[in-house]
């Protein structure tokens, strides 16, 4: 038999170079929280029914300035449409009514474009109606009884005439006809029903030295120019003090009082006052 001689063969293969996969950039989306939302009007009251503009008209205008595009884009609620903007809803619009019922309204999660519209956009939002969520409502509960201990706890603790001081923002030349009791009754109530309020005052440095020029001005001691630009010695007509343009006079003073001209004269007037 004849021999075959066998060749070898080589196969040459050729090498494909695979690239890594290219890395596609996440899309953002859009953050909102899919949730039933609750909206409750402000304030102690729920009427059986109370609607909010849903569209813009003159009488009501439902804008919203977008600083991004530096324009006012028109709102409205139509409840075939995904946004709350005029500008991106295309096609014919259902409209729809925003009613709380009883002071309430639920707004399921489904209805994305109802939600950004009252919480985002609305003007209404934060001076009409708020979203109820429990944890902060708690927070903002803790701390309205916080501020109420701790201005009950200042005024109880009071000297009367810082009491005064303060009580005479509120009820004016009335408190010089007040007795103590009187005084302390009114600040108490104050620090109760205004907690904020009082303790911005009992706080404010000022405060005290205001009432101390109202007391010298109602007793004759001092007086205000005609033009209310001076405050003047009663005695002698001589201008004490120029009052700042566009300030409160009796801020003005309390402010002067602690200059070094200031400071002499306060206790000069001092020792005048009954």
């Amino acid at each position: 038999m004849a021999k075959i001689a066998k060749e070898k063969m080589t196969v040459e293969v050729e090498e494909t170079q695979v690239s890594p996969p290219t890395k596609i950039k996440p899309v953002k989306k859009d953050n909102w929280e899919l949730r039933d939302r609750t909206y409750i009007l402000k304030g102690d009251k729920s009427p059986l029914t109370y609607t909010i503009p849903s569209r813009h008209n003159r009488r009501h205008p439902l804008l919203w300035f977008d600083e991004a595009k530096q324009e006012q884009r028109e709102l409205r609620y139509a409840t075939n449409m995904n946004s709350p903007f005029v500008d991106e809803q295309k096609g014919e619009v259902t409209m729809g009514h925003i009613t709380f019922r009883d002071g309430v309204l639920n707004v399921p999660k489904k209805n994305i474009a109802l939600q950004k519209l009252l919480s985002l956009y609305h003007p209404m939002g934060k001076h009409k109606y708020i979203e109820h969520i429990p944890q902060q409502l708690a927070d903002d509960e803790l701390s309205v009884i916080e501020n109420e201990i701790a201005a009950l706890n200042t005024a109880i603790s009071m000297e009367i005439d810082l009491a005064e001081a303060i009580v005479r923002v509120e009820v004016g030349s009335r408190v010089n006809k007040m007795s103590s009791q009187e005084v302390r009754r009114d600040l108490l109530l104050l620090a109760k029903t205004n907690p904020v309020l009082f303790l911005s005052l009992a706080n404010d440095q000022n405060v005290q030295l205001r009432n101390f020029g109202i007391n010298a001005l109602e007793q004759g001691i001092i007086r205000m120019s005609q033009d209310q630009r001076h405050f003047i010695w009663a005695s002698n007509d001589r201008k004490m003090m120029t009052i700042p343009f566009d300030e409160n006079p009796y801020s003005a003073l309390a402010a002067w009082f602690k200059t070094d001209e200031g400071v002499e004269v306060y206790r000069s007037i001092e020792k005048r006052l009954k």
